[in-house]
């Protein structure tokens, strides 16, 4: 059996919820702790990836960082890269997919930390940077793991904006979902089945890790 969908899959997950993690964190803080105009406006954008089709949202990444755009034009002027039809599309797709999963549950984390304590850090002159690391962070940080679990694990199974945005090139792009639908469209269902299996247990073990954590039994 060709393990390069596997192997792509891990990658470009991996490489997925270190940036979905890192941009979802602020996010979270921000809509946690701060208010502004427009607050709402910014949770409902970061929510659309659950509720519009996911060929839609495929369709608008392609159609912001494709090569005809000016940012796909910046990307591959600037620093000599292409994003769609490569594997850093699929990572993309999934960043975009996979955020609203990490910042609800790191958002509701952060909201359950008292403002007493952080109060009396600022009282104390401490900046917001150490307030969150030393108080924020270590309160919330069961639901941020479990955020990151989630992120991880909608990453492994994206499919409809992948395939629109990195295509289906075996060897190259194509991810576990991808190959799965490649073998049953050939017919084979041995491969087939074979895959459903691994991406299953694999959902399984992870939604059972993030039940854990949201219960604080790790």
């Amino acid at each position: 059996m060709n393990l390069f969908p596997l192997y792509l899959t891990v990658k470009v997950s991996l490489v997925a919820t270190v940036f979905t993690a890192s941009a979802g964190l602020v996010l979270a803080w921000v809509l946690a702790k701060k208010e502004f105009f427009g607050k709402t406006v910014l949770d409902v954008l970061i929510m659309q990836p659950l509720v519009i089709p996911p060929t839609v949202l495929g369709y608008y990444l392609l159609s912001t960082f494709g090569t005809g755009s000016p940012i796909g034009r910046f990307f591959e002027n600037v620093f000599g890269m292409q994003i769609v039809f490569t594997w850093k599309g699929a990572v993309l797709a999934s960043i975009v997919s996979s955020l609203p999963l990490f910042v609800k549950p790191a958002k509701a984390a952060i909201e359950g930390v008292g403002n007493d304590l952080e109060n009396a850090a600022r009282l104390l002159g401490k900046t917001e940077l150490y307030i969150f690391r030393t108080i924020t962070l270590p309160i919330a940080w069961r639901g941020i793991m479990a955020g990151v679990v989630m992120a991880f694990a909608r990453a492994t199974g994206e499919f409809g904006a992948t395939l629109m945005v990195a295509g289906n090139i075996p060897g190259r792009t194509q991810t576990l979902p991808i190959a799965i639908y490649d073998a049953v469209q050939s017919g084979d269902t041995y491969t087939a089945n074979l895959l459903v299996g691994i991406i299953t247990l694999f959902s399984f073990l992870v939604l059972y890790i993030a039940e854990r954590f949201t219960k604080g039994r790790f």
